[in-house]
């Protein structure tokens, strides 16, 4: 499930995050789904990431791509947004690592996967819960796609599409932009929306699937496009409103 940051679903195996235009095609099929923890559907271990019962610690590895490291406030973010939603009195592990350019200027899925399989080392494991974010140095095969979530444990963000579209004049900031779409697509991983966290009341947007329809939620599909862009501007990363919470919560989130 791959989210596009036009948080562009793909119900059950990728759930993409775009810029700018907001696609209806959110599900991609084809996407190989082993048997193993860590190559199952988007939301397959929603369960898993939110309660201590099989996993009490995550460890999330953070590989990046020359000139696109991670930013530390924007991770800083992160941790807190998942701090205050699952339960791991083991606490979060985060490690960071530069890998090698895949010298692509356009990546597609299947060389996301090649790349993930080449260099991911922190698995699931014993108690612990593992996930992998990749940061790499070109575009996606859709335009304007800032990252996706494309397994249960596992993400991608284009950081040269993150940079062209933040920091300049009439552009969000780089950790505002970054924050929401890390933070949104942890969503979907954390099974958000009907996506592995059962929907305590309808709030699915139907035109954009496994979406929020709260225009004002970080799930709401146009966190990912260019719309997003005047919000950041002038205000806050988007916070998952009442709903998506209580589907959290209801799955063994705090």
């Amino acid at each position: 499930m791959i989210s596009q940051f036009k948080f562009s679903v793909i119900s059950c195996s990728f759930l993409m995050l775009t810029i700018a235009g907001c696609s209806k095609k959110d599900t991609i099929t084809g996407l190989p789904v082993g048997n193993t923890e860590n190559t199952k559907a988007v939301g397959a271990s929603a369960n898993d990431l939110l309660t201590s019962s099989k996993y009490s610690s995550v460890k999330i590895e953070i590989q990046y791509m020359p000139l696109y490291p991670p930013s530390a406030a924007a991770i800083d973010n992160l941790i807190n947004f998942l701090n205050s939603l699952i339960n791991k009195p083991g606490g979060i592990t985060v490690v960071q690592a530069p890998i090698l350019s895949g010298g692509k200027n356009v990546y597609s899925l299947d060389d996301i996967t090649s790349i993930e399989k080449n260099n991911r080392s922190v698995f699931t494991s014993g108690t612990q819960i593992g996930i992998n974010f990749l940061y790499v140095d070109g575009n996606y095969t859709e335009a304007n796609v800032l990252g996706f979530a494309y397994r249960n444990t596992s993400m991608c963000l284009f950081g040269k599409t993150l940079s062209e579209n933040s920091g300049a004049l009439g552009q969000p900031s780089r950790l505002k932009l970054e924050s929401t779409i890390l933070e949104h697509e942890i969503g979907h991983l954390l099974g958000l929306v009907n996506l592995g966290s059962a929907m305590q009341t309808n709030h699915e947007d139907l035109s954009h699937a496994k979406h929020c329809n709260n225009s004002n939620c970080l799930m709401y599909y146009a966190s990912q496009t260019t719309g997003i862009g005047g919000v950041l501007m002038n205000g806050n990363v988007p916070v998952l409103d009442a709903n998506c919470k209580a589907d959290l919560t209801a799955n063994g989130g705090k």
